[in-house]
């Protein structure tokens, strides 16, 4: 209050953080002999592994490339069905297109924004009854806050249905006193490592698993479907040189130089949670006189906090949404909106969605603001935050 706000920096809804520990691992990178197919992508899935509970990693050069091979080698293809949330990244639903399959959504729980298990359990058995029961589920980690994955795990069981974490938010994050990305209740838990995402490695991102097979089925898909193993081979090989294509792959690997800016940040991925959960929670005692909703914690998560989503109270404040995000970003608060739900984007509409497929999410589309929330931000501008969100809203 009493600045200009022409004179406000943006302050951003999200950042990397980078230190001088991280741009010497690259800078030795560049000095070594491996700028990519090195022993560093390696060492980055080693640490993540460690982290989550994780048997096997598979670094590729994106999260979306992660959900595309996490699909294939689930055995998604024509005819198959796959279904996710409608409030996420078009990449949880472009991935299964991919592979020639159909998707469809289930709508969100009003409170978590995440999936709804009873949504989900209704939709299950109505698509029993009609015969197109899903063969994989992806179930998107918003925010940072798991799904319930048990929930999720006991439908998975009685539908026989395949289930992929999107975690892209939630490195980090608990589910039921246990880290996301463990795989106890999934086949595959898919990350991201965006440069506004918890750890970074500029782009990127990583499929864990507790199973081998799928762990190398992975492998080799982001590696054009080629093997050096003998044992996969049809015949011996031909000398030390040979190697085969057992299937068609992609060019998805992830660089030395990005892995090793991965496991430098992994050693402050405690670091990270830490400060974003103080954050949170002392947004929560800032903005708690503000006609807006804050973001509800489910008990059995400890969210990662990749995003403090709030929702607008159309019925107690005279501005419409467009107008408060227009004036906030103004005001040199960098709000974004996460997500526009998929089902509502032009090339989802021409497969046959339309408004009204999913009431819920549409509901939450027209009264959800993202506001910042990032490692290294401050009191102060924490308190710019709310004392504009004040201005603004009251």
């Amino acid at each position: 209050p009493g600045q200009n706000r022409e004179d406000l920096m943006m302050i951003p809804y999200g950042r990397q953080n980078i230190t001088s520990e991280d741009i010497k691992a690259v800078t030795e990178v560049l000095q070594s002999d491996f700028l990519t197919q090195g022993p560093a992508v390696p060492a980055f899935e080693s640490a993540v592994c460690d982290a989550v509970g994780a048997a096997y990693g598979v670094a590729v050069n994106s999260a979306t490339s992660a959900l595309h091979i996490a699909c294939l080698a689930l055995g998604v293809g024509r005819g198959s069905r796959v279904w996710t949330s409608p409030v996420t990244f078009v990449a949880s639903a472009n991935c299964a297109l991919y592979c020639d399959a159909d998707v469809d959504f289930v709508d969100i729980d009003r409170q978590t924004y995440n999936i709804c298990i009873e949504a989900l359990t209704e939709k299950l058995i109505a698509a029993e009854q009609a015969g197109a029961l899903p063969d994989v589920l992806i179930p998107v980690h918003l925010a940072g806050q798991s799904c319930d994955m048990k929930a999720i795990a006991d439908l998975a069981g009685r539908f026989n249905f395949k289930v992929i974490e999107d975690a892209s938010h939630a490195i980090g994050a608990d589910y039921a006193g246990l880290p996301v990305g463990n795989c106890r209740y999934s086949d595959i838990t898919v990350f991201s490592f965006h440069p506004v995402k918890i750890i970074t490695t500029g782009e990127g991102g990583m499929a864990v698993t507790q199973d081998e097979v799928l762990a190398n089925t992975m492998a080799r898909l982001r590696s054009h479907g080629i093997t050096r193993d003998p044992a996969l081979m049809t015949h011996e090989p031909d000398g030390d040189w040979y190697y085969q294509q057992r299937e068609l792959g992609f060019n998805y690997r992830m660089t030395d130089l990005q892995a090793a800016l991965g496991v430098s940040q992994m050693q402050r991925l405690n670091q990270f949670i830490e400060q974003r959960r103080a954050l949170a929670d002392r947004y929560f005692s800032l903005l708690s006189r503000l006609p807006v909703e804050l973001p509800y914690q489910a008990e059995w998560s400890a969210s990662a906090w990749h995003l403090y989503i709030l929702r607008i109270k159309p019925d107690l404040i005279e501005k419409s949404q467009k107008q408060v995000f227009k004036e906030l970003r103004e005001s040199g608060i960098g709000v974004n909106l996460h997500y526009i739900p998929v089902h509502l984007q032009p090339y989802y509409a021409a497969r046959g969605f339309a408004m009204g497929d999913f009431p819920v999410a549409e509901k939450y589309y027209t009264e959800a603001i993202s506001i910042p929330l990032f490692h290294g931000m401050t009191e102060e501008q924490q308190n710019t935050v709310a004392a504009v969100m004040e201005d603004v809203l009251v």
